[in-house]
């Protein structure tokens, strides 16, 4: 330890030291010169690639249009799955019987229509002509069942309803 403190006090010690700054400066300049030349051969490369126009703004240009493409899809994507919940409860299914509801009238002018979502829950309608009147009436469905009491052309209806292709998810792959 003592030989340390001696040599630190002689000029020798500086002298080291001054050789050792000298020659990190030298290397610090050198490579500060390499930068500054791979620096400017990257911007000629990046211009070179770009024909012209600096390829890394129109990368960066080109990932900010990602992101935002990214951003409208997820919202279209979102936007989908609410009409895809919305649909499921429109009118889907269809189901029409056209009958002759009293033997003295010609022709199959009564009839029962069921409209039903994709749930098979709506409404059967039932038309029942006579050569005097004609009476509409009106029954909610629930899951293809009514709480009133169905008629057998309401039945009918509602089965070919629940069997009819779903009109909305027929054009779907």
């Amino acid at each position: 330890m003592q030989g340390i403190m001696e040599f630190l006090k002689t000029d020798n010690y500086l002298l080291i030291l001054s050789v050792i700054t000298l020659s990190l400066f030298i290397s610090f300049i050198f490579l500060f010169i390499n930068y500054g030349r791979l620096n400017n051969k990257y911007k000629k490369f990046m211009n070179k690639l770009g024909n012209g126009k600096n390829l890394e703004e129109d990368l960066e240009n080109f990932m900010y249009k990602v992101d935002r493409v990214e951003k409208q899809n997820a919202e279209i994507t979102n936007y989908c799955r609410n009409l895809e919940d919305d649909l499921s409860k429109c009118i889907q299914k269809i189901g029409i019987v056209r009958y002759s509801a009293f033997k003295d009238t010609g022709s199959d002018l009564s009839f029962a229509v069921a409209l039903l979502d994709e749930k098979n829950n709506g409404v059967v309608f039932n038309g029942i002509y006579s050569r005097e009147m004609s009476n509409i009436y009106a029954k909610p469905v629930e899951n293809g069942n009514s709480k009133y009491t169905l008629s057998n052309e309401e039945l009918e209806a509602i089965e070919k309803a629940i069997v009819s292709s779903n009109i909305y998810k027929e054009s779907k792959m």
